[in-house]
């Protein structure tokens, strides 16, 4: 198998996590690569243009607090709004559909006009060019000799210093050989932390226009009957593009999943809304690079941000990276920012040497 030059750190994963990691070591100085599965940057950063803006198929929403998204929207010009909240909300039963005053079941939170998906790709334009590969599933990783690590592909081996992991534990312990060389614990734990959105399906309901507001509804809705358990207004700023959005148990995505949904939502917010002119059903759990084959048996979301993916593993040379190991906004764009630095941080705070070697 033919080898490319060696670099200061590889980073696997062009989402959220990666870039930022990504980022902050190309502007500490350091030469960088960063693998990405997807012919996409993203990651669970999904939008797809619509006319008057986008809809995002991914994470969707930021809150107030959360700084480094704020921060990162600000720097790289991607407008935000604030998510619609005026009006009446929903409760569907068995009986059908009851109208409640007010949002309470919506806090405040912040959109990207643009689409969520725009932050990495600003993030992946503004690095050297050749820095981001494309359709390059990383399928090993072993210690070099003498140091460093070595990041293989179906078709080339990479060599490094450090490698940053910015995908989720689990589906990276399935898809990526270690051979035997991490300890048994870390192991354990990977394949057991869940990953964000692995076991879901979220629906975005394209309109003409946002009907349901000028009947006094906010486009909130939850569901004891399904097979969206929640919906919510997924509209641009002033209501273009016009949309509501929703999640269901990737479990209910089969022949004639659609059709129930739009009868759903005829029956929440009347007739208009069972006739939509697009509906986008965006399956996370049959993403390959997202969702692991094999799901945790129970779903213990108390494993986000162990202190296990805190340290650095391989002799200090391999650092975890994803919203998963984020010890706060763990399952946030805010939390796969933090972890992105965190790794960063600690490649750069590394004893380990530079290895001062810069290779495209």
């Amino acid at each position: 198998m033919p080898r490319s030059g060696s670099h200061d750190v590889i980073v696997i994963g062009a989402g959220a996590a990666g870039l930022a990691a990504a980022t902050a070591l190309h502007s500490a100085g350091r030469g960088v690569l960063c693998l990405e599965a997807r012919t996409r940057v993203g990651g669970r950063l999904l939008s797809t243009p619509v006319d008057g803006g986008a809809l995002d198929l991914g994470a969707t929403w930021f809150w107030p607090g959360e700084k480094r998204v704020a921060t990162l929207a600000a720097r790289t010009g991607t407008e935000v709004f604030d998510q619609h909240l005026a009006g009446d909300a929903l409760l569907q039963d068995g009986t059908g559909a009851r109208r409640y005053p007010g949002t309470m079941m919506d806090v405040p939170a912040y959109r990207f006009a643009a689409g969520a998906q725009r932050l990495a790709s600003v993030l992946a334009a503004a690095l050297p060019e050749g820095t981001v590969l494309l359709d390059t599933p990383v399928t090993g990783i072993r210690p070099a000799g003498g140091g460093g690590v070595y990041v293989h592909t179906s078709e080339r081996t990479f060599s490094a210093v450090q490698v940053v992991l910015a995908v989720p534990p689990a589906l990276a312990l399935e898809r990526i050989d270690f051979g035997d060389t991490l300890p048994g614990s870390l192991v354990r734990l990977a394949r057991s932390t869940p990953v964000w959105m692995a076991a879901v399906a979220k629906v975005v309901v394209h309109y003409p226009s946002a009907f349901w507001r000028e009947e006094g509804l906010a486009g909130t809705a939850f569901s004891r009957s399904g097979p969206l358990q929640e919906i919510h207004d997924m509209s641009g700023a002033g209501g273009r593009p016009a949309a509501l959005f929703g999640f269901a148990h990737a479990r209910l995505v089969r022949p004639g999943f659609e059709d129930a949904v739009a009868a759903q939502l005829g029956a929440c917010f009347g007739p208009a809304a069972a006739a939509p002119e697009a509906l986008h059903v965006q399956d996370w759990s049959r993403e390959p690079w997202t969702a692991p084959r094999s799901a945790p048996a129970h779903a213990d979301y108390s494993l986000f941000g162990h202190p296990l993916y805190q340290r650095p593993a391989l002799g200090d040379r391999l650092h975890w990276a994803s919203t998963e190991t984020a010890t706060d906004h763990a399952g946030h764009i805010e939390g796969a920012l933090l972890s992105g630095e965190r790794a960063a941080h600690a490649v750069l705070s590394s004893a380990t040497p530079d290895c001062g070697v810069r290779s495209g």
